[in-house]
């Protein structure tokens, strides 16, 4: 049996990326956190912490953290229910779901969600943010409990339920329209007119293109890690870029935004999968992921 002070502390140091910021939560030292990070590897038998700034624990580690978070949302679903029962570690008392999910989930419906979540339950709530095609990858490694994704057949170990579709317009500033796509929105001038992607993983560009056009065209781009500065960057006329209806739905209203192709959307699917995991916080946060995505997504 692995010593659970020993997987505390290795969960300790992978959220907080630090053996200085763990050892402030664990009320120990440094050199004392690093001896029960070495301590848990030898038994292990592999690293479990590759040390950097930040600390990133390893595949291995991913997996003793997760199995770390379980233990601890089982027991305070125990303190829950008899609680007489003492808690010998106050610090942490107050246990976390680690979940992952798409820039554009969290900017538009998914606070929703952690707002009827955060009424209901104390848990707090780590998230992680990624492509919708790659968060189901964070919850196969076992960095996570919980994931949205466009992923709809079931990890192994997990269950997925429909959420509804994120629909995104292709928009751009009436400007910017006149200058790059006078004559239409054709293959020539798209292959010319800068777009706009959120990493070297976006390809809802690309998707929407062949949509439009029937064909695939490579495009210039710039790179914008953020969803807030896509719609900045339409509204100044950087570029077109595909942005959630909700975020982009007034600006249409005024003119201030036009559509490419009005009417051609594209209706991203997503999922909420999570652990097979008998954890009550996490079923409760995926009913109030259900019902937040049943408001705001597309059916």
């Amino acid at each position: 049996m692995l010593d659970p002070t020993l997987l505390t502390t290795l969960a300790i140091v992978a959220r907080e990326g630090s053996f200085e910021r763990a050892a402030r939560l664990l009320h120990v030292t440094p050199s004392a956190v690093s001896q029960r990070i070495r301590l848990l590897e030898d038994r292990a038998g592999a690293v479990l912490v590759v040390r950097g700034q930040p600390c990133i624990p390893t595949e291995l580690g991913a997996r003793l953290c997760r199995h770390a978070h379980t233990v601890a949302l089982l027991e305070d679903e125990l303190r829950r229910d008899l609680p007489w029962v003492g808690d010998a570690q106050p610090h942490l008392a107050r246990t976390t779901v680690r979940i992952a999910i798409n820039a554009d989930s969290l900017a538009t419906w998914f606070i929703a969600a952690l707002q009827a979540f955060s009424a209901e339950d104390d848990t707090l709530v780590d998230v992680a943010v990624d492509d919708q095609d790659h968060t189901g990858d964070w919850l196969r490694r076992g960095h996570v409990l919980g994931a949205v994704t466009s992923l709809a057949q079931p990890i192994q170990g997990c269950r997925s339920r429909k959420l509804g579709g994120l629909r995104y317009l292709a928009t751009a500033s009436p400007a910017y329209v006149q200058h790059w796509f006078a004559q239409g929105v054709t293959p020539a001038a798209l292959a010319q007119a800068p777009s706009l992607v959120f990493d070297r993983n976006d390809r809802l560009q690309d998707h929407w293109v062949r949509r439009a056009v029937r064909k695939q065209v490579p495009l210039f781009a710039h790179r914008l890690p953020s969803t807030q500065a896509f719609v900045d960057a339409c509204l100044g006329g950087i570029g077109w870029g595909m942005n959630p209806w909700h975020m982009v739905h007034e600006h249409l209203r005024s003119g201030r935004l036009v559509e490419l192709l009005p009417g051609q959307h594209l209706d991203v699917p997503l999922y909420w999968q999570c652990a097979n995991l008998p954890l009550p916080a996490l079923e409760r946060l995926g009913r109030c992921v259900q019902q937040a995505a049943g408001a705001e997504l597309v059916r």
